[in-house]
């Protein structure tokens, strides 16, 4: 039997990089997967893969960073697939600057579609979890929601909110069998994971540099987060609840 099956996901991001990985982990181990993000084509796109092999899927458009179109979104992703069973809090942004050099307004961005939108998701899923009898929420923090790193102020501030909001709603919410956890990949080779090194004068050096501060010696695949969001959805973790996870190839172990 498939570690999934009967089960319905809802995606955030779930167009690229690690919420497509996600979306296309979670079919195959037999999970319903609503994929959710503001842009359709990339949504369409995962959704036709995921059915070309045999899967279920469902695309909702939605901006976490909105309350209604949160709400509307878990509300046809559950008038459509039945009972709601995981969240993947995937949806983020990022800005690379000091506090110093950081405007108003990219400081209300990062905020808003990282920590915000969590926040809203969650909350909004809440009674849809409690519905079906429990259920798991996974947020994609990051390794810098843990420690720190120069020119992220904002995203840093962001990240370590997800890390906080994960371990009090999963306090808040144990009663009701809703597990909350969060996982935090160092740099991921994502479109969002590369786009601070892409800016880099020396964009390879860029690279090998934040290579060599890996001891595993290489960057982070979306698959990798997946994998592990795979397990947190499942019945295999079923004793776990308010973790922050490092899948950082051991970067925070120096």
């Amino acid at each position: 039997m498939l570690r999934l099956s009967g089960k319905t996901a809802f995606i955030t991001g779930g167009g690229t990089g690690i919420g497509r990985a996600c979306a296309l982990a979670f079919a195959r181990e037999g999970a319903q997967v609503a994929i959710s993000g503001r842009r359709t084509q990339p949504l369409d796109e995962v959704k036709h893969e995921i059915e070309a092999a045999g899967g279920k899927a469902f695309v909702t458009t939605c901006d976490v960073t909105q309350g209604a179109s949160v709400s509307a979104a878990l509300a046809q992703t559950e008038q459509h697939c039945g009972n709601l069973n995981t969240i993947i809090n995937n949806a983020g942004a990022v800005v690379v600057a000091t506090a110093e050099h950081t405007s108003d307004e990219d400081w209300q961005h990062v905020l808003a579609a990282n920590l915000t939108g969590t926040f809203l998701v969650s909350r909004a899923a809440l009674p849809l979890l409690r519905r079906a009898g429990g259920g798991s929420i996974i947020n994609i923090g990051s390794v810098l929601g843990l420690v720190a790193r120069k020119e992220r102020a904002a995203y840093c501030a962001a990240k370590a909110g997800v890390t906080g909001l994960t371990k009090a709603m999963a306090l808040d919410h144990a009663h009701d069998k809703i597990r909350v956890n969060c996982i935090c990949p160092t740099i991921v080779e994502t479109e969002l994971g590369m786009q601070s090194i892409r800016k880099s004068p020396d964009g390879e050096a860029a690279v090998q540099g934040r290579i060599a501060e890996i001891p595993i010696g290489r960057m982070g695949k979306p698959e990798d987060v997946a994998f592990m969001a795979v397990y947190l959805a499942s019945d295999e973790a079923s004793w776990i609840t308010g973790a922050a996870y490092a899948l950082d190839g051991g970067l925070t172990a120096y």
